[in-house]
């Protein structure tokens, strides 16, 4: 029998293997990517993912048509049957409290993967790479433009 979601008593949680269930489902690490990604953004403070390599690098393929870009850059992850582990690459606001900015994030990424996939998060380690400074321009250099 489902336990109620402890963040929605009214919702029954259904574990992904569960013996009375007449199949198997798996989730693709992608889909828990775009899950943590998309958590991670929405923390205030938060201002990108990834590095600032890896952010150029986005940059410049989202500028290539048909190149087919996901919005999993600074996210990495390791999924089980019924457990996940995840990597954070952030660039934090300047002037945020960094440990509180991290702290929120890691909050709100368990709790988006638990609710959507059901996977049992056991960690999220958080490396913050950078700091966007007020003013920064968050396009690529001019020497890295492609025209």
């Amino acid at each position: 029998m489902a336990q109620p979601s402890p963040n929605r008593p009214d919702v029954p949680a259904t574990p992904l293997n569960e013996e009375s269930t007449a199949g198997r489902t798996t989730i693709s690490s992608l889909v828990v990517q775009k899950v943590a990604g998309l958590a991670a953004r929405e923390v205030p403070g938060v201002h990108a993912l990834g590095s600032g390599v890896s952010r150029a690098f986005g940059a410049l393929r989202e500028r290539i048509p048909g190149s087919g870009t996901t919005s999993t850059s600074g996210v990495s992850v390791e999924v089980g049957e019924k457990q996940t582990a995840i990597d954070l690459d952030l660039v934090v606001e300047y002037g945020a409290r960094i440990v509180d900015v991290a702290r929120a994030v890691r909050r709100n990424v368990i709790t988006a993967v638990e609710e959507i996939t059901a996977l049992e998060v056991i960690e999220v380690n958080i490396a913050v790479n950078d700091v966007h400074l007020p003013g920064e321009d968050d396009d690529t250099p001019e020497s890295s433009r492609v025209e």
